[in-house]
């Protein structure tokens, strides 16, 4: 429901309403704990340093690529051969 809004002028919709519902806190300061320093971001980083989601990709990445490049030799060698015993 739309409603005129004698404060600016305007037509306030339900979207103004949904955003002017955090107006307050909006510009606040972050907050910054006074009892423990912030963390490096290095140190940061480090906590997902040992986290592997995709465990053994590279070794199948390898593997698939050598199944590719080995199968890309045999056709041409095949190719080759079909091409020399036409003449």
């Amino acid at each position: 429901m739309n409603r005129w809004n004698s404060e600016n002028g305007r037509v306030v919709t339900q979207e103004d309403k949904v955003n002017n519902d955090y107006d307050d806190i909006i510009n606040l300061p972050h907050y910054e704990p006074k009892h423990s320093p912030r963390m490096s971001m290095w140190n940061r980083a480090a906590q997902f340093a040992p986290f592997a989601a995709l465990t053994g990709y590279e070794a199948a990445i390898k593997d698939t690529a050598q199944e590719n490049a080995d199968s890309y030799e045999a056709k041409n060698s095949d190719e080759a051969e079909d091409y020399d015993s036409t003449y």
